[in-house]
């Protein structure tokens, strides 16, 4: 990792689709870093986003923005891999699996070739195995390798809580743990306004989770990817990371005896700063939650054995 200051931080971001270059266009707008660099298997799209980004510059702050290779990973602190495969409606995120672990091996190979110090953080789906993948084959420190986790889904969670409650989301604590994907699971035994009870029925509970599960699906199905809130979230990633926050998010990250569940990567409350996944934070689960966690791991692990790694 390089030990320069926020202020000649370089993030370089692996795929321009909807999600990596939403990404760029929020880290821009944020002026979270002073390089930013994009890569894309298709050169012309990544010249094109920068381009048009670089057009907005009067307008922001001093960001500079290129469509590079993957030499431009070398002094990178963080590389954002948003490439590969899309989901396709009526797509499950584990049926992208076997064709993106196939696109990694090449990725995964550039990125440590030029540097082997940096953070990578996955975005790409199904974002629990392929950052596995990335961990096993960049034989990088697995704190040093993240995944989005169930950041996003815990936001959606949050989001359609307060719609519920009519309170501010960001008031709202509660979290989506275990796979970014149909094996997910609501700890509903710690969700709290301000410390206190959510008081909610079990028809509302049933219906906050079945939207937050399938709230892919639904963006998916009416614009064709989504694309805004995973920026958002990678961006507060990012931010952590560089600032050195110590942030509590819901990444991915590897699991060794946590709640049962061992060689894995699962979306749990872990403290983010500078080194990464700094630390994993053992929230208590009642006998359901626990329940469902392991299966979620195992589920996880059964497609793990599918794969040459």
């Amino acid at each position: 990792m390089t030990t320069s200051s926020l202020s000649t931080s370089r993030v370089v971001i692996i795929g321009t689709g909807a999600v990596g270059a939403t990404t760029a266009y929020t880290l821009l707008l944020r002026e979270r870093v002073s390089e930013l660099v994009l890569i894309d298997a298709n050169h012309e799209k990544a010249l094109g986003e920068a381009l048009d980004m670089n057009h907005g510059l009067p307008f922001t702050g001093g960001v500079k923005i290129w469509a590079g290779e993957y030499s431009d990973c070398a002094g990178a602190d963080i590389v954002i891999i948003a490439a590969g495969a899309s989901q396709r409606p009526g797509e499950t995120r584990i049926d992208l699996l076997k064709r993106n672990a196939g696109i990694f091996d090449n990725i995964i190979h550039n990125i440590v070739e030029h540097n082997d110090q940096c953070i990578i953080l996955v975005a790409t789906n199904p974002v629990d195995i392929l950052s596995y993948v990335s961990w096993k084959k960049s034989g990088l420190p697995s704190n040093r390798v993240i995944g989005s986790g169930t950041l996003l889904d815990s936001a959606r969670f949050r989001y359609l809580i307060g719609q519920n409650k009519r309170v501010n989301p960001r008031s709202i604590h509660a979290h989506i743990i275990g796979e970014h994907g149909d094996s997910e699971l609501p700890v509903w035994s710690l969700a709290n306004v301000a410390g206190m009870n959510l008081e909610l029925g079990e028809q509302d509970q049933a219906d906050i989770f079945f939207r937050t599960k399938n709230a892919a699906y639904e963006i998916i199905n009416a614009k064709g990817s989504t694309s805004y809130a995973i920026a958002l979230a990678l961006d507060r990633i990012v931010t952590s990371i560089l600032q050195d926050e110590g942030s509590v998010l819901n990444v991915s990250t590897l699991i060794t005896n946590y709640h049962g569940v061992s060689d894995v990567y699962l979306g749990v409350p872990s403290i983010v700063d500078r080194s990464g996944v700094r630390e994993l934070l053992d929230i208590q689960l009642n006998e359901e939650e626990l329940r469902q966690f392991q299966a979620s791991g195992q589920k996880l692990r059964d497609e793990l054995s599918k794969l040459e790694l």
